[in-house]
């Protein structure tokens, strides 16, 4: 029995780092779950997404015949209104959509730069 006194400290050992490793993975090493990933993937997907469709908006934007009019309604606007009058507008609404999208609204709010005007 004493040549295997290692065992004992082994078992101890390995339940330790078993339990101990994870921890610090989670909490300092940046692991993250399936779960957190994937919503940060969508989240980011998304964000590009409406990145990209800004030039769209500020195209529709520039050629709608009513431009002046919208601009002045929208330059009128604060807050919230801004968003909800933007989207009334049509010009943040995804090309084969039937609604706006509000995330769109707000890029493009920022990139007409209204308060400059």
């Amino acid at each position: 029995m004493n040549n295997f006194k290692w065992i004992k400290p082994g078992i101890y050992g390995f339940v330790v780092g078993a339990i101990t490793v994870p921890i610090i993975g989670f909490s300092w090493g940046g692991w993250i779950r399936t779960g957190t990933a994937d919503k940060a993937a969508i989240a980011f997907a998304n964000g590009e997404v409406t990145r990209s469709m800004v030039p769209v908006c500020l195209e529709m934007a520039a050629s709608d015949p009513q431009r002046l009019a919208k601009l002045t309604g929208l330059q009128a606007a604060e807050g919230f209104t801004r968003r909800n009058a933007m989207m009334a507008t049509g010009w943040a609404t995804i090309p084969g959509s039937d609604t706006p999208d509000r995330k769109l609204a707000d890029a493009c709010i920022e990139r007409l730069d209204l308060d400059a005007s």
